[in-house]
């Protein structure tokens, strides 16, 4: 090539970028393959003057050749002239047919191949031409990357659009399935969602205890359950609350070009889905308890309410006599007890009793104690035999752990005369003559035994002056903040030593020495108190 030539040729290529420029803003505007194949055929034509172009293509270098564009049939006898290899391949031909067979290799291992007539006006092909025509093929491997890059963008955003679609049905799922308070309801609404968000065709939820499948629950309805668990193309998560396991397994995901594997975005939408399941059921447990705790709490506010009307609000009034009690529960339901009740034959029925334990149970002894006793004094009566009939009631209607101590009295007020019976409570302390005399002759708690061991009775007589401090062992057990108990020495002392002339300033007064050594350590154990004095 002289020095002419040359110039002739450099000046062609400058007249030529223009159209190169042209050509690629063509070309990278294809949408589809054969698009791409199209326009170039129009490029080729529109600089060569050729008419007969015709394009293939192929994804890798065992694939078969598929035509892109076709304009001469006669072509494909000259497709095995079209060399794969790593480099661009052109080959020209003046005595055939077909003067130009060239093999374009891509970067993602696939080919274009290109068999190209004659020129429309026979001239012959030009060392210009084939400049030309390896720029146009660089032009064409460029606009095929930006096709593919364009193609791998719009499936980027595809896929993020995808996921924020699932993102917000995961949230939507979330809240819905939130609001639902029915196990079996929520199970099959997170399946449904997790099987349409991942594309699989179909699911199964199985609730596991152990080795054993408690139940299991499919999508749709009629699908296959052995088919999804021997399905090669599967996911499966599960989650664990109280003892059982809730497995999930989704199968045969579903695209546009048939089933396809599961990516790991499909594994973390099903694992999230799960703990989703997860924290309804763990919602609905704890609905479930709270309604159960508040139709409890109705329940124990009711038996207190009962409780409180067993007992006595006001003292009765016994002629010679001033009496004044106290009962202080530590939950809302007491096991503490007592009550001063006129029986027909004008004598007075005092009684005091403490149930091992507190609560609802300790309520419920109480209860039967106050029945049962104001049945057994409604006529004559023995009181051995009442308390006898008493530890028989209380034995059937507790638990061995369960008994009531108590202590019961039955006074005489015109001669003061008191029979009494001491059934394993603590000792109740009398004042006579500025002595303390402790009463207790009697026996063992109520229920506590039932081996027909005989209760005994015995009297006193309370003088004018003379005074009897009925208690529970709240009392004396009551700790301060070091644990020490208010002891029945210091409440023998304050028996002795206090002397008000009404039983209820004595009651108050009590009551404030107790508070006084507990200071702020909260109550323990009911207190209960009852003050009788002759007048």
């Amino acid at each position: 090539m002289n020095v002419v030539e040359y110039n002739y040729i450099i000046d062609k290529l400058s007249v030529q970028v223009k159209s190169f420029q042209e050509g690629f803003s063509i070309l990278s505007g294809s949408n589809t393959l054969r698009e791409l194949g199209t326009n170039f055929c129009h490029i080729l034509r529109g600089n060569f003057f050729i008419s007969d172009v015709n394009i293939f293509f192929k994804n890798n270098d065992s694939a078969e050749w598929e035509s892109v564009l076709l304009h001469n049939e006669k072509c494909r006898e000259y497709l095995p002239l079209l060399r794969t290899s790593t480099n661009l391949s052109i080959d020209y031909f003046s005595d055939r047919d077909f003067g130009i067979i060239a093999t374009l290799p891509l970067t993602d291992g696939s080919f274009w191949g290109l068999v190209i007539g004659d020129k429309i006006d026979k001239t012959e092909i030009t060392e210009l031409d084939k400049i030309t025509l390896q720029m146009f093929l660089q032009l064409l491997d460029n606009a095929y990357q930006s096709f593919i890059n364009q193609k791998k963008e719009k499936q980027l955003n595809f896929s993020l659009n995808h996921k924020v679609v699932q993102l917000n049905s995961l949230i939507d799922t979330g809240i819905e399935i939130s609001k639902l308070h029915k196990t079996s309801s929520l199970l099959e609404l997170s399946l449904e969602r997790a099987a349409a968000l991942t594309n699989a065709s179909c699911g199964v939820l199985q609730i596991i205890s152990g080795d054993e499948i408690i139940s299991s629950i499919g999508f749709p309805e009629d699908s296959d359950i052995k088919k999804v668990f021997n399905s090669e193309n599967k996911i499966e998560t599960s989650v664990e609350f109280k003892e059982l396991k809730y497995l999930f397994t989704l199968s045969e995901k579903e695209s546009r070009n048939g089933i396809t594997d599961f990516d790991q975005t499909d594994r973390i939408l099903l694992t999230a889905f799960a703990r989703q399941v997860l924290a309804a059921i763990e919602n609905e447990h704890l609905h479930n308890e709270a309604i159960e705790k508040e139709r409890m709490q109705q329940e124990i506010e009711m038996a207190a309410t009962i409780q409180k009307r067993i007992i006595p609000q006001k003292l009765p009034k016994i002629d010679g006599y001033d009496v004044a009690g106290i009962n202080i529960p530590s939950l809302e339901i007491g096991g503490d007890y007592y009550d001063v009740t006129k029986l027909k034959d004008g004598r007075f029925l005092i009684i005091i009793a403490d149930v091992a334990g507190k609560g609802v149970a300790s309520g419920l002894l109480v209860n039967t104690l106050n029945a049962s006793l104001n049945a057994y004094v409604e006529n004559d009566f023995k009181l051995t035999d009442v308390a006898d009939r008493l530890n028989k009631i209380i034995f059937k209607a507790s638990t061995p752990e369960k008994y009531i101590t108590g202590f019961i009295a039955v006074l005489d007020p015109p001669t003061g005369t008191i029979e009494y019976l001491n059934a394993g409570h603590n000792p109740i302390f009398y004042s006579s003559n500025e002595k303390l005399t402790k009463l207790d002759k009697g026996g063992f708690a109520f229920g506590m035994l039932n081996f027909g061991l005989p209760y005994e009775s015995s009297y006193i007589k309370i003088e004018p002056g003379e005074k009897i401090l009925f208690y529970t062992d709240g009392i004396t057990e009551a700790m301060n903040e070091k644990n020490e108990e208010y002891s029945d020495e210091r409440l023998e002392l304050f028996f002795l030593n206090n002397k008000p002339a009404k039983a209820e300033t004595f009651i108050k007064n009590l009551i404030t020495d107790v508070k006084k050594h507990t200071a702020d350590t909260p109550q323990s154990d009911d207190i209960t108190a009852l003050y009788l004095i002759r007048k």
